[in-house]
């Protein structure tokens, strides 16, 4: 049996890269099934996701990282090699708006998102959930207010060590994480937000919108930064409204946008298919 990897890398852009990278996966005795790459030229930076399997079935990725060492650090290349079987343990977190978080576990147990749910924490205690089969995944109700906020979080990033999370999922969690804890979970923390901000903040932003007359309703998915919804981009989606849409149906159009865009992030980000390019995102085809 073979094994299929994934390797993702990242540098100043020069003639060759591509060329010296297939030749190291082709001496490791390498087949590529998949290969896409970008040249950022307003930034000189080059990305590139290539998917390969081996031909020999004891070919393990340590040997696999070796040998792409060489050619890889000889560009000064920040990179990752990770097998398609591994999946990464991800914590959800939420709050009472609970369509992510079922839509999340859905798509988990039916097996489209390859990830390991390792909990789900909320704000609220768990009656909140009452109608929701969380089934024996373990459940932290950590409630917050301005006064225990750094106590929270503090006990929030020992979940994340006791479980060794390797992704966190804001399912619609409202509460704002503090810049510190944001530093500390750079890279690795996903939020969905309507498209509204920052024009309608606040409560009811679907029926300030429809007071407006707006035409347009969306979500945007994107990493989370200590600057506020302004996180590096993962994905967006539309949907056009009309005057015929009442505040109650923008809201359920906004649910089902919300749903589909934070999961289509998330799974860019455990298939690999994401790398950060400064204060945005290159997002390989799936």
């Amino acid at each position: 049996m073979t094994h299929s990897y994934v390797l993702t890398f990242s540098c100043d852009d020069e003639p060759g890269i591509v060329s010296a990278a297939s030749t190291a996966l082709l001496q490791l005795g390498c087949t590529i099934t998949d290969a896409q790459h970008f040249d950022d030229q307003l930034t000189g930076r080059f990305f590139s996701r290539i998917q390969f399997d081996t031909v020999r079935a004891d070919l393990e990725k340590s040997e696999v990282s070796a040998g792409l060492s060489p050619v890889l650090t000889s560009f000064d290349a920040t990179w990752t090699v990770t097998s398609t079987d591994e999946r990464m343990r991800v914590l959800i977190m939420a709050s009472k708006l609970d369509h992510c978080l079922v839509d999340l576990l859905y798509r988990w147990r039916t097996g489209e998102l390859p990830m390991d749910v390792v909990g789900i924490v909320s704000n609220h205690p768990r009656e909140v959930y009452q109608n929701i089969d969380l089934g024996d995944l373990p459940f932290h109700h950590l409630p917050v207010t301005k006064d225990t906020k750094a106590d929270q979080e503090a006990k929030l990033l020992g979940l994340v060590d006791e479980y060794r999370v390797d992704l966190v999922v804001l399912a619609r969690y409202m509460q704002i994480l503090s810049d510190d804890l944001s530093a500390k979970l750079a890279g690795r923390c996903i939020n969905i937000h309507h498209s509204f901000l920052p024009g309608f903040k606040g409560a009811k932003p679907y029926h300030q919108a429809h007071a407006r007359g707006v035409k347009l309703i969306g979500a945007t998915a994107h990493y989370v930064t200590g600057d506020l919804d302004e996180g590096p981009i993962i994905i967006q989606d539309v949907e056009p409204v009309t005057h015929r849409d009442t505040p109650d149906q923008l809201v359920r159009k906004g649910r089902d946008i919300e749903r589909r865009v934070l999961a289509a992030a998330v799974r860019h980000h455990l298939t690999g298919r994401v790398l950060t390019n400064g204060s945005t995102t290159v997002v390989f085809a799936d």
